[in-house]
Protein backbone atom coordinates (compact mmCIF):
# COMPACT_ATOMS: atom_id res chain seq x y z
CA UNK A 1 0.00 0.00 0.00
CA UNK A 2 1.34 3.39 -0.97
CA UNK A 3 1.98 5.48 2.00
CA UNK A 4 0.06 8.51 3.00
CA UNK A 5 -0.02 12.11 2.16
CA UNK A 6 -1.34 14.25 4.90
CA UNK A 7 -3.83 17.37 4.76
CA UNK A 8 -3.07 19.88 7.17
CA UNK A 9 -6.34 18.48 9.27
CA UNK A 10 -5.23 15.37 9.35
CA UNK A 11 -1.73 16.23 10.41
CA UNK A 12 -3.25 18.76 13.28
CA UNK A 13 -5.27 15.71 14.36
CA UNK A 14 -2.14 13.16 14.65
CA UNK A 15 -0.31 15.27 16.76
CA UNK A 16 -3.51 16.13 19.15
CA UNK A 17 -4.08 12.63 19.87
CA UNK A 18 -0.11 11.55 20.32
CA UNK A 19 -0.29 14.19 22.78
CA UNK A 20 -3.53 13.33 24.03
CA UNK A 21 -4.12 11.00 27.30
CA UNK A 22 -3.80 8.08 24.51
CA UNK A 23 -0.95 8.66 22.83
CA UNK A 24 0.72 9.98 26.22
CA UNK A 25 3.90 12.02 24.25
CA UNK A 26 4.64 15.44 25.70
CA UNK A 27 5.57 18.56 23.06
CA UNK A 28 8.87 18.26 24.33
CA UNK A 29 9.20 14.89 23.45
CA UNK A 30 7.96 15.17 20.11
CA UNK A 31 9.86 18.12 19.57
CA UNK A 32 13.05 16.57 21.02
CA UNK A 33 12.92 13.85 18.62
CA UNK A 34 11.53 15.54 15.31
CA UNK A 35 14.71 18.20 15.76
CA UNK A 36 17.13 15.39 15.50
CA UNK A 37 15.48 13.61 12.67
CA UNK A 38 16.53 16.99 11.22
CA UNK A 39 19.62 17.15 11.97
CA UNK A 40 20.22 13.76 11.11
CA UNK A 41 18.88 14.42 7.45
CA UNK A 42 21.20 17.60 7.04
CA UNK A 43 24.22 15.23 8.42
CA UNK A 44 23.32 12.28 5.74
CA UNK A 45 23.32 14.60 2.86
CA UNK A 46 25.66 17.35 3.94
CA UNK A 47 28.88 16.41 5.95
CA UNK A 48 30.20 18.39 8.28
CA UNK A 49 33.66 18.17 5.95
CA UNK A 50 32.13 19.66 3.24
CA UNK A 51 29.16 22.13 4.79
CA UNK A 52 30.33 22.79 8.57
CA UNK A 53 28.85 26.55 8.62
CA UNK A 54 24.65 25.73 8.66
CA UNK A 55 22.46 28.69 9.16
CA UNK A 56 19.18 27.51 11.01
CA UNK A 57 16.47 29.76 10.51
CA UNK A 58 13.40 29.45 12.44
CA UNK A 59 9.75 30.50 12.72
CA UNK A 60 7.57 31.68 15.80
CA UNK A 61 5.65 28.76 15.94
CA UNK A 62 6.51 24.56 16.76
CA UNK A 63 8.45 24.76 13.44
CA UNK A 64 10.77 26.71 14.92
CA UNK A 65 11.60 24.82 17.82
CA UNK A 66 12.46 21.91 15.79
CA UNK A 67 14.92 23.81 14.34
CA UNK A 68 16.26 25.27 17.59
CA UNK A 69 16.79 21.63 18.82
CA UNK A 70 18.51 20.37 15.35
CA UNK A 71 21.11 23.70 16.11
CA UNK A 72 22.15 22.36 19.56
CA UNK A 73 22.07 18.66 17.96
CA UNK A 74 24.08 19.72 14.77
CA UNK A 75 26.80 21.60 17.01
CA UNK A 76 26.94 18.40 19.18
CA UNK A 77 27.72 16.37 15.86
CA UNK A 78 30.59 18.44 15.25
CA UNK A 79 29.11 21.75 13.05
CA UNK A 80 29.16 25.09 13.63
CA UNK A 81 25.48 26.38 13.94
CA UNK A 82 24.34 29.96 13.57
CA UNK A 83 20.58 30.81 14.65
CA UNK A 84 18.49 33.37 12.84
CA UNK A 85 14.85 34.56 13.68
CA UNK A 86 13.27 37.12 12.13
CA UNK A 87 10.20 37.06 14.77
CA UNK A 88 11.49 34.85 18.03
CA UNK A 89 8.74 32.58 18.86
CA UNK A 90 7.26 34.10 23.31
CA UNK A 91 5.90 30.88 24.48
CA UNK A 92 8.12 28.99 27.30
CA UNK A 93 9.39 26.26 25.71
CA UNK A 94 10.71 28.31 23.29
CA UNK A 95 12.74 30.48 25.45
CA UNK A 96 13.82 27.26 26.89
CA UNK A 97 15.53 26.04 23.45
CA UNK A 98 16.62 29.17 22.91
CA UNK A 99 18.25 29.51 25.89
CA UNK A 100 19.79 25.39 25.97
CA UNK A 101 21.64 26.50 22.13
CA UNK A 102 23.20 29.48 23.95
CA UNK A 103 24.49 27.54 26.44
CA UNK A 104 25.89 25.23 24.14
CA UNK A 105 27.57 28.67 22.16
CA UNK A 106 25.61 28.73 18.72
CA UNK A 107 25.04 31.86 18.21
CA UNK A 108 21.84 33.65 18.23
CA UNK A 109 21.95 36.21 15.44
CA UNK A 110 19.86 39.79 14.91
CA UNK A 111 16.70 39.28 12.93
CA UNK A 112 17.55 42.09 11.21
CA UNK A 113 17.87 41.52 6.96
CA UNK A 114 21.06 42.87 6.55
CA UNK A 115 22.58 40.77 9.64
CA UNK A 116 20.90 37.53 7.49
CA UNK A 117 22.73 38.83 4.50
CA UNK A 118 25.73 38.36 6.10
CA UNK A 119 25.13 34.90 7.53
CA UNK A 120 24.18 33.60 4.42
CA UNK A 121 27.52 34.85 2.59
CA UNK A 122 29.48 32.66 5.33
CA UNK A 123 26.83 29.71 5.53
CA UNK A 124 27.93 26.19 3.69
CA UNK A 125 24.17 24.92 4.14
CA UNK A 126 20.81 26.21 5.46
CA UNK A 127 18.31 24.64 7.73
CA UNK A 128 14.44 25.89 7.05
CA UNK A 129 12.30 26.19 9.72
CA UNK A 130 10.45 28.64 9.47
CA UNK A 131 6.57 27.55 8.41
CA UNK A 132 5.12 24.41 9.35
CA UNK A 133 2.01 22.62 8.27
CA UNK A 134 -0.50 25.62 9.61
CA UNK A 135 0.94 28.01 6.78
CA UNK A 136 -1.37 29.60 4.30
CA UNK A 137 0.35 32.14 1.12
CA UNK A 138 0.91 34.71 0.73
CA UNK A 139 4.65 35.02 2.35
CA UNK A 140 3.66 38.08 4.98
CA UNK A 141 6.80 40.83 6.61
CA UNK A 142 8.97 40.08 8.04
CA UNK A 143 9.27 36.88 6.28
CA UNK A 144 8.90 37.72 2.92
CA UNK A 145 12.45 39.62 2.73
CA UNK A 146 14.04 36.30 4.86
CA UNK A 147 12.80 34.10 2.08
CA UNK A 148 14.13 36.24 -0.39
CA UNK A 149 17.63 36.44 0.38
CA UNK A 150 17.74 33.16 1.22
CA UNK A 151 16.54 31.99 -2.08
CA UNK A 152 18.80 34.80 -3.94
CA UNK A 153 21.65 33.22 -1.51
CA UNK A 154 21.90 29.68 -4.05
CA UNK A 155 23.38 28.27 -0.98
CA UNK A 156 21.80 24.17 -0.40
CA UNK A 157 18.50 24.05 1.88
CA UNK A 158 16.79 21.43 3.86
CA UNK A 159 13.54 22.11 4.43
CA UNK A 160 11.41 20.57 7.88
CA UNK A 161 8.43 19.37 7.16
CA UNK A 162 6.63 21.65 4.36
CA UNK A 163 9.46 24.30 2.05
CA UNK A 164 8.55 27.69 3.88
CA UNK A 165 6.12 29.58 1.61
CA UNK A 166 4.50 26.19 0.20
CA UNK A 167 0.87 25.84 1.53
CA UNK A 168 0.17 22.32 2.82
CA UNK A 169 -1.98 21.08 0.78
CA UNK A 170 -1.91 22.80 -2.35
CA UNK A 171 2.36 22.83 -3.06
CA UNK A 172 4.63 25.15 -4.37
CA UNK A 173 2.72 28.73 -5.19
CA UNK A 174 2.84 29.73 -8.62
CA UNK A 175 2.58 33.64 -8.12
CA UNK A 176 3.90 33.60 -4.18
CA UNK A 177 7.22 33.52 -2.51
CA UNK A 178 8.22 30.18 -1.08
CA UNK A 179 11.49 28.03 -1.30
CA UNK A 180 12.92 25.78 -3.05
CA UNK A 181 14.79 23.67 -1.48
CA UNK A 182 17.35 20.77 -2.34
CA UNK A 183 16.24 18.31 0.33
CA UNK A 184 12.82 17.87 2.62
CA UNK A 185 12.46 15.93 5.96
CA UNK A 186 9.26 14.99 6.30
CA UNK A 187 7.78 14.54 10.24
CA UNK A 188 5.49 11.64 11.22
CA UNK A 189 3.69 11.06 7.67
CA UNK A 190 4.52 13.31 4.39
CA UNK A 191 2.00 16.38 3.74
CA UNK A 192 -0.23 16.74 0.27
CA UNK A 193 1.80 19.69 -0.52
CA UNK A 194 5.46 18.06 -0.86
CA UNK A 195 4.07 15.23 -3.82
CA UNK A 196 5.50 18.01 -6.08
CA UNK A 197 8.54 17.87 -4.53
CA UNK A 198 11.91 16.61 -6.58
CA UNK A 199 14.93 16.99 -4.54
CA UNK A 200 16.00 14.27 -1.51
CA UNK A 201 13.21 13.52 0.11
CA UNK A 202 13.27 11.81 3.99
CA UNK A 203 10.73 10.63 6.39
CA UNK A 204 11.51 11.58 10.32
CA UNK A 205 9.85 11.70 13.63
CA UNK A 206 10.12 8.14 14.56
CA UNK A 207 7.39 7.99 17.61
CA UNK A 208 4.67 6.83 15.37
CA UNK A 209 3.34 3.47 17.14
CA UNK A 210 1.58 0.83 14.81
CA UNK A 211 -1.77 1.28 16.38
CA UNK A 212 -1.87 4.98 15.55
CA UNK A 213 -0.39 4.35 11.74
CA UNK A 214 -3.25 1.56 11.47
CA UNK A 215 -5.88 4.18 12.36
CA UNK A 216 -4.69 6.45 10.14
CA UNK A 217 -3.99 4.26 7.36
CA UNK A 218 -0.30 5.70 7.31
CA UNK A 219 1.57 2.92 5.58
CA UNK A 220 4.37 4.46 6.88
CA UNK A 221 7.85 2.67 5.96
CA UNK A 222 10.42 0.52 8.19
CA UNK A 223 13.14 2.69 9.12
CA UNK A 224 16.74 0.85 8.97
CA UNK A 225 18.05 -0.22 12.44
CA UNK A 226 18.15 3.06 14.80
CA UNK A 227 18.04 5.80 12.66
CA UNK A 228 15.60 8.80 13.43
CA UNK A 229 15.28 8.98 9.19
CA UNK A 230 14.58 7.13 5.97
CA UNK A 231 15.06 8.22 2.47
CA UNK A 232 11.25 8.19 0.56
CA UNK A 233 12.79 9.16 -2.93
CA UNK A 234 15.76 9.17 -4.90
CA UNK A 235 16.87 12.94 -6.49
CA UNK A 236 15.19 11.65 -9.41
CA UNK A 237 12.01 11.88 -7.80
CA UNK A 238 11.44 8.39 -7.76
CA UNK A 239 9.66 6.31 -4.98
Amino acid sequence: MALRYLTAKIAQQIDEELMSTTGAFTLEQLMELAGLACAQTLATVYTKETHPRVLVCCGPGNQGGDGLVAARHLGMFGYKPEIWMPKPGSKELYQKLTHQCVNMKIPILEKDTDTLRDALSRSDVILDAIFGFSFKPPVRAPFDDALRLITDSRKPIVSVDIPSGWDVENGKPSDSLSLDPDVLVSLTAPKEGAKEFKGRHFLGGRFVTKAMEEKFNLNLPEYPGFSQIIELQTSSGKL
